[in-house]
């Protein structure tokens, strides 16, 4: 039986589906039926669909597709958030396209292994329909709600041969916003800030060297500085936002709630990049301050003995300072990088088909 991971759109999903791949057919024939010989293929289309296709629109995306490449089942991948109502979906089971869905920024951040759990259960279910949409008399319930812990129960569709199986709502929309930052992949957005990064590290450098900067250091509280480095770091993440365009705003394909969950999304992931790069650039400027600057010669100017606590301080400052300073390096960012921190952003598919090719062949 040949089940096929369709992934929707080709970006966390794809990556997901190719590590899904190794031992989903081992699951399968423990879980599911040993007598079958279980076929694992991926694919995706060559476009993005709308953010606002709604369960309809991936489930017959799924179905065109399992009948274009001739697969008996097919299991939609999709980190689009979905809804019944105001509650998250988070896996959905259609007998007529023998096709399944699974969200995965519903599943939260351990998404690989409620992932297997989960599409083990719908091929479970699906394999044991005929064509028909009318479930058989007496097929058992899914085992979705007792395989994985996000699901809290299982809700008939429209016709008998629909399931969908939805989170609680208070737990679930805050599992969802996190699955989403980790769909999203905070690291991604790290290693595309380096030009901003080494900005900052320059600005750093050069205010080591200045008298004043280490008199506005001794001379500021601990309270001021958290103020300013606050300061910094909202308009470093406020002028990414706007000077990349990253700003999601409703439209015909785009519903206001998708909208907002995207923008949120983003925010929070440049939230962490940035948080990280500022942690990152503290500890080298305070490194730099210890090795380059002599503690007579800081006690000098501050006219008291001086200690960790000093160095501290001036390196707190120096790194707010620096990062306010990287915010003209961020200007010279490549655009690609800086796009795929927002999460309604998506790169192009056959880039990433051919990348999945090639690292087929290297392994």
């Amino acid at each position: 039986m040949v089940v096929g991971l369709l992934a929707v759109p080709p970006d966390h999903p794809a990556a997901l589906a190719e590590l899904l791949t190794r031992d989903l057919a081992g699951l399968l024939a423990e879980r599911v039926d040993d007598r079958v010989r279980w076929d694992i293929r991926t694919g995706w289309g060559d476009q993005v669909p709308a953010p606002g296709a709604g369960l309809e629109g991936l489930l017959t995306l799924a179905d065109e597709c399992r009948v274009r490449e001739g697969w008996d089942l097919v299991i939609c991948l999709t980190d689009l958030p979905l809804y019944i109502g105001r509650t998250p979906l988070v896996a959905h089971a259609s007998a007529a396209r023998r096709s399944g869905l699974v969200c995965l920024p519903a599943l939260g951040v351990g998404q690989r292994r409620s992932a297997r759990r989960t599409i083990a259960a719908l091929v479970e279910w699906l394999s044991a329909l005929g064509p028909e949409s009318e479930r058989p008399a007496g097929t058992p319930p899914p085992r979705l709600v007792e395989a994985v812990r996000m699901i809290r129960r299982a809700i008939a569709g429209h016709t008998d041969g629909e399931i969908g199986f939805i989170a609680g709502r208070w737990v679930g929309r805050p599992r969802l916003l996190i699955g989403m930052v980790r769909a999203n992949r905070p690291s991604r957005a790290i290693l595309g800030l380096s030009k901003l990064l080494v900005a900052a590290l320059g600005t750093a450098a050069l205010a080591l060297t200045t008298e004043t900067i280490w008199q506005m250091g001794d001379a500021s509280s601990g309270g001021r500085l958290a103020l300013l480095m606050m300061t910094a770091l909202v308009a470093l993440v406020g002028y990414l936002i706007i000077g990349h365009e990253l700003w999601e705003w409703p439209s015909e394909t785009l519903p206001r709630s998708h909208a907002r969950l995207f923008n949120l999304c983003t925010t929070i992931t440049l939230a962490i990049a940035v948080c990280v790069s500022y942690v990152g650039l503290f500890i080298a400027t305070f490194a730099a301050a210890e090795l380059l600057i002599a503690p007579s010669m800081l006690q000098g100017s501050l006219h008291h003995p001086v200690g960790h606590a000093d160095y501290a301080a001036l390196a707190w400052i120096v790194s707010t300072l620096a990062t306010a300073g990287g915010a003209v390096g961020s200007g010279l960012e490549n655009e690609q990088a800086v796009r795929a921190a927002a999460y309604g952003f998506h790169p192009d598919p056959r880039e990433l088909h051919a990348r999945s090719r090639r690292a087929r062949r290297r392994c």
